[in-house]
């Protein structure tokens, strides 16, 4: 998944709150399908709402920066980045329920009639999310603040170190995290009385999960600052800085470090150790916990943007991992391999032809695809984003418990590049069968192209630039990875077989994560299922199985927005014929930014029906 939406989770709870859900289906009175004389006359009344409606949504996303100065961070606006506010606390969340509350009520008394085209789908998409943003505050996920997948202490690191999205440029730049630093104790020592809270109701989390935190923790913990990766703004401070702002800087750094950040880490870290840890539970499932079965039926419809039940989910799964099991056979008849299915995954882990040298190795031959896959790619696409990215290896403190690769979104400015973070942890488990398809799903024209060109759209609300549908952008991910032999790629079997090997995993996705959650799997038996069935390596398995049980439902969505995006594809082949065009339906699915599948459904047949006219 995107790392900037799971970050950006963390702390911007009322920006998740406001666009985090699903929407309903346009209506028929779309642009293009009313009749000449209807537009005419609807559009007057149409423009006043929509201008309306627009000033207002212009002036909620204001209020969502201020009140979520982490995601104006994240866009790249530095008004607010010396603010944090204490967003585990019960007047934080109060704040956030009643903002959502008031910013519903006041877009629907405008009221969705006559609105067409843009307007509707924003109005509609906007009532929604906030709606879902507080059915969602029945759930106390609040109460389990901190995972292995993410959560403060780790995201406090990407940030202060000097390689996220916190600028290092100026001396106010400087300033601005020095404030910000001092206000993380606070923060911590919430998220601690919230986990009481929790250990009380007996909403905890799994055991298996909290083990895999306090190395982490441990990992950060330093004697002296200098040794931590908070030092790293100070290690790189910019040369112009005169020598008096130079020694000040430092001086504050050294203090603010040695005497709030890494006591804040400790007290976390003994809190974990001695009393979190004896409190969590054996099982693992979300339905384990008070209303599990509905918190995690409601995450499954918000990651899916369906209405899709975790049994028909877990079918669905079932299925397409033996459709995919049969094209890999073909696979296996193309290369001449003897054995079972199962003989021919340990074989594509195991061959050493499939390893990578070294890091170097690695970071060279994902690289290099980028050209590669240019040379083709306007043959596909005619949207190309403005914002240039960069291929970075995942930093060596998460490194262990991160996904193989990951994508986080360019700032607004123009000034931080679209980033694919690439794995290179556990090396010998990271295969060169699995580079082409990893580098489609997260680069080009995957995830940038998606998440980049949407923060282009500049005469959309920034509520959907900035915002996101799972189910859309991981779909797309998914898709994408299917144009790769459009775009050069897959002509060896064997990198072929990786990117069936993916689409293989996102529907053992579908099985495990409802196995996990409402059919009583257990870790262990997630682990075997998905190592029986792919070519996994353990440490992958285990990584993927502990993000599901972090994270329950969010890999549903995967699967689920691929099957969408390739069924309208087919629709619209089948029934455009000769006046299909790849580049124009690639458009048609991007121009919008993301939205729900069923608003996508609606869209792509709407632009079928008007290319047939």
């Amino acid at each position: 998944m995107p790392a900037l939406r799971a970050s950006r989770s963390l702390l911007a709870l009322a920006l998740a709150a406001a666009v985090a859900g699903c929407a309903t289906a346009p209506a028929a009175n779309d642009m293009g399908s009313a009749a000449p004389a209807a537009a005419a006359t609807a559009s007057k009344s149409d423009s006043a709402k929509a201008k309306r409606l627009q000033a207002l949504y212009d002036q909620y996303w204001e209020e969502v920066l201020q009140l979520n100065p982490i995601q104006a961070t994240f866009q790249g606006d530095p008004r607010y980045n010396d603010q944090l506010p204490n967003v585990y606390s019960a007047e934080y969340r109060e704040k956030s329920r009643a903002f959502t509350q008031r910013w519903l009520d006041t877009v629907q008394a405008v009221g969705d009639e006559g609105l067409t085209g843009q307007d509707l789908l924003s109005y509609q998409i906007f009532v929604r999310d906030a709606k879902n943003s507080l059915e969602s505050e029945k759930f106390p996920g609040w109460m389990m603040p901190i995972n292995q997948m993410g959560s403060l202490p780790t995201l406090a690191v990407q940030f202060g170190s000097g390689t996220g999205p916190q600028p290092f440029k100026t001396v106010k730049d400087y300033e601005n995290w020095l404030a910000r630093a001092g206000k993380l104790p606070e923060l911590f020592d919430t998220a601690i009385a919230n986990m009481r809270e929790g250990m009380k109701a007996g909403v905890v989390q799994p055991r298996a999960l909290m083990v895999k935190v306090v190395p982490q923790l441990d990992a950060l913990i330093k004697d002296k600052p200098e040794q931590t990766l908070f030092w790293g703004p100070i290690e790189n401070m910019p040369k112009e800085f005169s020598e008096a702002d130079r020694k000040r800087l430092t001086a504050a750094y050294r203090d603010v470090i040695a005497k709030q950040l890494m006591p804040a880490y400790r007290e976390l870290r003994t809190f974990i150790q001695k009393d979190y840890l004896p409190a969590t539970r054996q099982s693992v499932g979300v339905d384990k916990l008070p209303d599990g079965k509905q918190w995690y039926a409601f995450n499954a419809r918000n990651s899916t943007t369906t209405d899709m039940t975790p049994e028909q989910i877990h079918e669905l799964g079932l299925s397409e991992v033996a459709r995919i099991h049969g094209e890999i056979r073909k696979v296996m008849e193309q290369v001449g391999f003897k054995g079972s299915l199962q003989d021919f995954f340990k074989f594509m882990q195991n061959d050493p032809r499939f390893s990578f040298k070294n890091e170097e190795d690695l970071l060279t031959q994902y690289r290099a695809l980028e050209a590669k896959v240019n040379e083709k790619v306007s043959e596909q696409f005619s949207l190309i984003p403005k914002a240039p990215f960069e291929i970075r290896p995942v930093e060596a403190f998460r490194a262990k418990s991160a996904a193989g690769g990951e994508y986080r979104s360019p700032s607004e400015d123009g000034t931080r590049p679209g980033i694919f973070y690439v794995n290179t942890y556990d090396l010998p488990t990271r295969k060169t069968w699995d580079a082409e398809d990893l580098y489609l799903h997260e680069a080009i024209p995957g995830h940038h192209f998606q998440i980049a060109l949407q923060q282009e759209l500049t005469n959309l609300p920034k509520f959907r630039r900035f915002g996101g549908e799972t189910a859309f952008a991981e779909g797309w991910g998914l898709y994408a990875e299917s144009l790769g032999k459009d775009l050069g790629l897959y002509t060896d079997p064997y990198n072929y077989f990786g990117y069936l090997q993916n689409e293989l995993w996102r529907a053992i996705r579908l099985v495990t994560d409802t196995g996990l959650h409402s059919k009583d799997w257990t870790r262990d038996q997630v682990i075997k299922y998905m190592l029986d069935n792919s070519a996994e390596s353990e440490t992958q398995a285990t990584a993927e199985a502990e993000r599901y049980i972090a994270w329950p439902g969010q890999a549903l969505a995967y699967k689920i927005g691929e099957l969408k995006i390739q069924e309208l594809r087919e629709r619209a082949e089948r029934e455009l014929g000769d006046k299909f065009d790849v580049r124009e339906f690639h458009a048609e699915v991007l121009k919008d930014g993301a939205v729900p599948l069923e608003i996508l459904e609606g869209k792509i047949d709407r632009w079928i029906a008007r290319r047939k006219a």
